[in-house]
């Protein structure tokens, strides 16, 4: 995509691609499990490069994804925000997800907010949606009430059990948020 920038900015956040210093801090993000609670499991440091691999992918080839965030006041890596093609195999689809992952000495700053708040308006604007999604296991309040920040709507009508996830598994229910483009 022409004109894909490298980095957005925000009084307090860099969202910028990803470097190669940035895995390990990533990986052992996606190794803690208080972090990957609502996920079925943490991921190993194969699984995440894997992951930061297919980001940059994402990036070269649609100009847009999920950016490494950076706290400006310390620099540190802080985990991702951006947006996310949704799978294929879920009743929404196809469609864009708004989502973030943090690490935990991010958490409780309005970080997730922030960033995504960014990534939202870079959505809008240059890389133009309509709407966006954001979805998460029904027991995730904390991402809950980001979604409810950013100003995205829950119907329950749009709830739905997440295919990857075996039948009866308690994260296998997720809830299904909305944001259309401001007018």
């Amino acid at each position: 995509m022409a004109g894909t920038p490298s980095e957005l900015r925000t009084d307090r956040l860099l969202l910028r691609r990803w470097r190669d210093a940035d895995r390990a801090p990533f990986a052992e993000m996606n190794a803690d499990p208080e972090v990957m609670e609502h996920f079925v499991r943490p991921l190993g440091r194969d699984e995440s490069d894997d992951m930061v691999d297919r980001i940059e992918a994402h990036f070269d080839r649609e100009g847009w994804g999920l950016w490494a965030v950076e706290v400006l006041d310390d620099g540190r890596f802080a985990g991702f925000v951006g947006l996310w093609p949704t799978p294929p195999d879920l009743p929404f689809s196809p469609a864009v997800e708004v989502g973030w992952r943090l690490a935990r000495h991010a958490w409780g700053r309005g970080v997730a907010t922030e960033g995504a708040e960014a990534a939202l308006a870079d959505g809008w604007t240059r890389v133009g949606l309509d709407e966006v999604v954001s979805m998460t296991t029904v027991t995730n309040v904390r991402s809950q009430r980001v979604m409810q920040r950013l100003g995205m709507t829950r119907d329950p009508a749009d709830d739905f059990e997440m295919p990857k996830i075996p039948e009866g598994h308690p994260l296998r229910d997720h809830v299904l948020y909305r944001l259309r483009r401001p007018a």
